[in-house]
């Protein structure tokens, strides 16, 4: 279990944090340090998109927490390395746009990559534009950016898109 304390607290966000929308952020792994900050979310649900799982102490806070967390990043003889799948993103969306599971975080283990190419997706779903949705990515990426992501968002068709009847605000 995570310790939680009680004298003087640091709030501390996990690396690559961001606010997406109203009850909805993204980030990487994040580690002890940051949960008092991510307990302060209210989290009700994650969606991890790495291959592996979580780490041990991730585990515990989410259960501590009693978050549910929706792994999809697992890929059958794939790494991570590899880029996400329109099944994958499909299968956030389902997640992400069902207002029952906020408030929610989209997470990787740096959130950079796969946690950015969901993100920008999202952004292209919202009629953002290209470049707006690049500079996001890119933010975030740092020099670390994905030729491949970017030309998945850009042709990434949204009309595959389930949108519930209930859809947040911000969609």
């Amino acid at each position: 279990r995570y310790m939680r304390r009680t004298a003087y607290q640091h709030y501390i966000p996990p690396v690559n944090f961001g606010y997406v929308e109203n009850d909805l952020y993204r980030c990487g792994q994040p580690n002890e340090l940051n949960f008092p900050f991510m307990e302060k979310l209210g989290l009700r649900c994650i969606v991890w998109l790495a291959p592996e799982e979580p780490n041990q102490n991730v585990m515990n806070f989410v259960d501590d927490q009693d978050i549910q967390l929706h792994h999809l990043g697992v890929l059958e003889g794939g790494n991570a390395s590899d880029p996400i799948t329109e099944d994958m993103i499909l299968e956030a969306f389902d997640l992400v746009l069902d207002k029952r599971n906020h408030p929610m975080a989209i997470m990787c283990n740096i959130g950079r990559h796969r946690t950015g190419t969901v993100v920008g997706c999202l952004r292209k779903l919202q009629r953002w534009n290209l470049a707006s949705i690049f500079e996001e990515y890119r933010r975030f990426a740092g020099p670390k950016v994905r030729i491949l992501n970017e030309q998945f968002i850009e042709l990434f068709d949204t009309d595959l898109v389930r949108i519930p009847v209930d859809s947040p605000d911000w969609l």
